[in-house]
């Protein structure tokens, strides 16, 4: 499974394509549509979340309901486009020269100076557009086809927030209770524990009204996937790097880590590799998790638990010292409309992201062309297993 995304903050629409995606898969679009509107959750989102109510809309590659196998593509509408229409034509005119159209002062920590630099560009506004984290949405819309096919394998995946600025829950939550989720769906700031939750809702608050803005981590858990998604043999298979180069490509994500992996330096190997059990119920089988589902590149059968690191928002109300590109003089940067803090949203895209990255494995290794295929090879696969 491939995609491609394009599309601007405040243009027309966010377009997606989605090569190889398996045939005969039924495509609910409310679901779809219900990871839209997850992204848009969170406190600390910004006036933008009023504005825009995500749907998608499929161009190609479903049918009576059903996937095809040729290329999906999908819209996304930006609502907002409507009062961008003149500053974000495509077609030639003069450049009006208004605050919103032309901006000089890059945000530290931002794409912007570097961007301009890179494309040669004249004014930040060509490159926030689609440097934008609004880009995600596209990204979420394609999680959500991946999510659809891996239900259909009993694969699931959830996130949840277990820190927001320097509130943190004080022990990682069971992630096979049952009651986990609902749990995580009902808190504002997508935390299990509800005094946590609490906590950072205040702390939210405060650097709302200090001008500034947080970060904080999020974590992944995919449940059910079979062991030996990715491999070993090349460093480019190795589903760990994968997962890590679709969870940094998130904007404002900064730091990935697999299990306990950020510990694992403190520990010694005995106290950190998990040892290797069996049964004729479970097979082989491990009483701890510290490796996060992932053992020499490749899933072991266990949950996967992979977690992501968000930097504060780099546009605050108060604004930080930076330099006019044009004059080179000392200004103040850009203080466009912006969340306070987005880790609950940035945990939803990791979700999709990872999903994705689960499915191509899954194709890589039981095919690509068909849904009854592939769950057919995994059968037969997870019956070689449970007869070794």
């Amino acid at each position: 499974m491939n995609f491609l995304t394009a599309g601007e903050s405040h243009g027309k629409s966010l377009v997606g394509i989605i090569s190889d995606y398996p045939s005969g898969i039924f495509i609910d679009n409310d679901f779809i549509n219900l990871q839209l509107s997850r992204r848009q959750k969170g406190y600390g989102r910004g006036g933008r979340m009023s504005i825009e109510n995500d749907r998608v809309d499929i161009i190609s590659g479903v049918r009576k309901g059903k996937s095809t196998g040729s290329p999906i593509s999908f819209i996304i509408e930006n609502r907002d486009w409507v009062n961008w229409k003149d500053i974000m034509n495509v077609l030639p005119r003069e450049d009006t020269g208004t605050k919103k159209e032309d901006i000089f002062t890059p945000r530290p920590g931002h794409a912007d100076l570097t961007g301009v630099l890179k494309y040669r560009l004249k004014t930040i506004r060509d490159v926030i557009e689609r440097s934008s984290a609004r880009e995600t949405a596209a990204r979420v819309c394609t999680g959500a086809f991946a999510m659809i096919a891996l239900q259909l394998m009993d694969i699931n995946i959830f996130s949840y927030v277990e820190r927001i600025g320097n509130i943190s829950m004080d022990i990682q939550p069971n992630i096979d209770d049952s009651s986990i989720r609902d749990l995580i769906e009902k808190s504002e700031v997508r935390c299990p524990e509800s005094q946590c939750s609490e906590k950072m809702i205040q702390a939210i608050e405060k650097a709302k009204k200090n001008g500034d803005s947080l970060g904080g981590s999020f974590r992944v858990i995919i449940k059910n996937v079979p062991p030996g998604l990715g491999s070993y043999t090349e460093w480019s298979r190795r589903l760990d790097a994968r997962l890590a180069y679709a969870l940094i490509s998130i904007p404002a994500v900064k730091a990935f880590e697999v299990g306990n992996g950020l510990k694992s330096g403190s520990l010694s190997g005995l106290n950190y590799h998990d040892e290797i059990f069996y049964s004729k119920d479970k097979g082989f089988y491990r009483k701890t998790n510290n490796a996060g589902g992932i053992e020499g590149g490749m899933s072991n059968g266990e949950n996967i638990v992979i977690g992501a690191t968000m930097k504060p928002i780099p546009t605050t109300k108060s604004g930080m010292k930076t330099v006019n590109i044009i004059n080179k003089e000392e200004s103040i940067s850009l203080k466009e409309r912006s969340d306070i803090c987005a880790v609950p949203s940035a945990a939803v895209v990791g979700e999709a992201a990872a999903s994705i990255e689960i499915l191509s494995a899954i194709q890589e290794k039981f095919g690509s062309d068909n849904i009854d295929e592939i769950l057919e090879n995994i059968n037969n696969y997870k019956k070689y297993i449970k007869n070794i």
